[in-house]
């Protein structure tokens, strides 16, 4: 989600200096729960480990309002169709939504 989200930043200000608005905020997708709770909070959790980038810039970049973080389930990820084994009707119906068909 760091990654993400510095490059998220970056293109934000290349459009900036590029004059132009984009008056949203960018929405960035992620399935865990947790990271999403501590990215959003602005209290300093100590005892989070290898997060030091989302505990520190998330905050501000949603406070900005550039970024906006929101929950998406597992099974709604498209990209689990070449990452994972899926059951049939998760399968296909993901299939069918990125247009791969049999």
């Amino acid at each position: 989600m760091a990654t993400t989200s510095l490059e998220i930043t970056w293109f934000y200000f290349l459009l900036t200096d590029l004059q132009v608005s984009h008056p949203y905020a960018v929405v960035l997708h992620y399935n865990n729960k947790v990271a999403l709770h501590i990215a959003s909070n602005l209290v300093f959790h100590e005892k989070t480990k290898h997060i030091e980038l989302d505990c520190h810039l998330n905050p501000n970049k949603i406070q900005k309002g550039i970024l906006k973080i929101t929950h998406i389930s597992t099974k709604s990820q498209l990209a689990n169709v070449f990452t994972k084994g899926l059951f049939a009707y998760l399968l296909s119906s993901h299939m069918s939504k990125i247009g791969i068909v049999n």
